[in-house]
């Protein structure tokens, strides 16, 4: 009689402790990611920025300060799967926007599938689908825990924003087409025909009021934390002739692509924290006690800084609206589903490197890489070392591809191509370290930018021979910016945890992103994506 009356003494305690830790969860998880966002930006640019906002997420919620990629190369694609599957390239199998697929012999993109037709337009920017992502996110173990019940629905300008955090598994993913319709649209993969919160959004044509006049959101002369507004670094837009405030895009339209303009300038951020509120309240997410996943991407950050680079006064100024559209997202989130109820995570898909000629100006080495003249030398070594026409099958994305039935046609040995090839590269100016297939495969590098190489190279998916260009260097106009490498202003970005069951504070060490996806799902008490690699950052996590 004693036993048992201690076995339902001990069910009862038991029973509070289970209901306790459903009741933990959050309602919502919001996966917010800044595309081009450098972890300097934040720091850079705190003074400027109001107290509801990254300032409210910083000092409400927990800080990594040394967040980092661990992997090459840092591309928009790569970094949205990284971030939510908890992997690399490796394994989640996304290891560029773009890609030579040696199996199909053309060139295929990130979240391109031709099965899959558009929806809410007639063009083809919808057939779009996460068909080549190799591994779950947690979002989708999240559905598949929840018995398909709690909802995943993704956001961005960018397809491959909206569609590769969102995972398999999701509701739906929604993505911006602006040209001559400015609509936001998804594809068969996800449903026959847009819900009616969707279609009213089109309609109401507020994503055309955003063709008007940007200039900077305070006087210019307070913008102390970048360069001149007029310089020799910067593209700006066709019709202008100089990159200077004020932009009158209603009549830079035309000659920037239409509606698309609008993602290039920090009203593309303005339209997707809107249409983020319409899903929030379409989609009834964070309504009831099963956990929903929103992931949101803001692109327009990206845009701008390839245009504009790392130390315009439009960069500068892209941010100082983007903050205002966080705490205006953050605010919507408090009053729909509940100040304390949802958690926030913020992070970035990678950095980027101010840009080369004016870091030459100032005396600090770069410069860039001209591959249309480096592949065609690259090529006719091939040529005159092997006497075969067309060993090569492609080059991009600094690798290149061999072709494995000329090579054993001619007799050659692929090691032997391999070697050679990299021989020639670690001569040419610029190039740094080159990597063979052979050498990524059957070694195995603990740290610098080999262990990142290798944590991008996909066995199945990946090039022959993969080469690194020196720091500052880039494959890219003489104006503007952009990314991709292994280097500390393309892998140090942020990472923000804030909300339900996230404690305050700061670390300096050392996270990577294949953490966040294992740490959010640490906190939901699910499994972790099929194919993480990263660690719980238990640090943060309530008791």
């Amino acid at each position: 009689m004693r036993r048992y009356l201690f076995i339902l003494i001990l069910l009862l305690n038991l029973s509070p402790l289970k209901a306790q830790i459903v009741n933990e969860k959050p309602k919502l998880v919001v996966g917010i990611v800044v595309d081009q966002m450098r972890y300097d930006y934040l720091t850079r640019f705190w003074g400027q920025f109001g107290d509801e906002g990254f300032k409210r997420l910083v000092n409400e919620g927990f800080n990594f300060k040394n967040n980092h990629f661990n992997y090459v190369p840092t591309y928009t694609g790569p970094g949205h799967a990284s971030v939510f599957t908890g992997t690399t390239p490796e394994y989640n199998g996304i290891i560029g926007n773009g890609w030579f697929d040696k199996f199909e012999n053309k060139s295929v993109y990130c979240a391109g599938d031709d099965s899959v037709e558009s929806v809410g337009t007639t063009s083809e920017a919808g057939r779009m689908s996460p068909h080549r992502m190799k591994s779950t996110t947690f979002g989708d173990e999240n559905r598949l825990h929840t018995q398909m019940k709690g909802k995943t629905i993704g956001i961005a300008l960018k397809d491959r924003g909206a569609i590769l955090p969102a995972g398999h598994t999701a509701n739906a993913a929604y993505w911006f087409h602006g040209r001559e319709e400015a609509k936001w649209i998804t594809s068969t993969y996800y449903m026959k025909g847009l819900p009616d919160w969707v279609k009213n959004f089109n309609n109401s044509e507020k994503a055309k009021t955003y063709l008007k006049t940007w200039n900077t959101l305070r006087d210019i002369n307070s913008y102390k934390e970048s360069g001149v507004d007029e310089n020799d670094f910067e593209f700006g837009y066709q019709g202008k002739e100089t990159a200077t405030f004020p932009y009158d895009l209603k009549t830079l339209a035309s000659e920037n692509g239409e509606y698309e303009l609008i993602k290039a300038t920090p009203f593309g951020n303005d339209l997707t924290a809107e249409f983020a509120k319409a899903a929030i309240k379409g989609e009834n997410l964070g309504k009831d006690d099963v956990t929903d996943v929103l992931t949101l991407s803001f692109s327009s950050t990206d845009y701008v800084g390839h245009n504009f680079g790392v130390n315009s006064k439009e960069i500068e100024d892209t941010y100082l609206r983007l903050d205002l559209a966080l705490a205006d997202v953050l605010k919507y989130l408090d009053q729909t589903v509940g100040e304390g109820e949802y958690t926030v995570f913020l992070t970035a898909d990678h950095g980027g490197v101010d840009v080369p000629s004016y870091l030459k100006s100032r005396k600090i080495p770069s410069g860039y890489f001209d591959d249309v003249t480096e592949n065609k030398k690259i090529e006719e070594f091939v040529r005159e070392e092997f006497k075969v026409d067309s060993l090569i099958q492609n080059i991009s994305n600094s690798q290149i591809f061999l072709d494995y039935k000329v090579m054993r046609g001619e007799g050659l040995d692929a090691h032997k191509v391999q070697q050679k090839i990299a021989h020639y590269l670690l001569q040419q100016k610029s190039i740094s370290r080159v990597y063979t297939r052979e050498q990524l495969q059957s070694g195995s590098f603990t740290k610098g930018i080999s262990s990142l190489i290798q944590n991008g190279f996909n066995q199945e998916r990946s090039g022959d021979v993969v080469f690194v260009l020196d720091p500052g260097y880039i494959i890219y106009p003489e104006k503007g910016t952009t990314h991709g490498s292994g280097f500390i202003y393309d892998t140090h970005v942020p990472l923000i945890f804030f909300g339900k069951g996230i404690k305050h504070g700061s670390s300096l060490e050392r996270t990577v992103i294949p953490d966040i996806a294992p740490t959010i799902s640490a906190m939901l008490g699910i499994s972790y994506p099929d194919a993480s690699s990263g660690k719980p950052l238990s640090i943060i996590l309530e008791d």
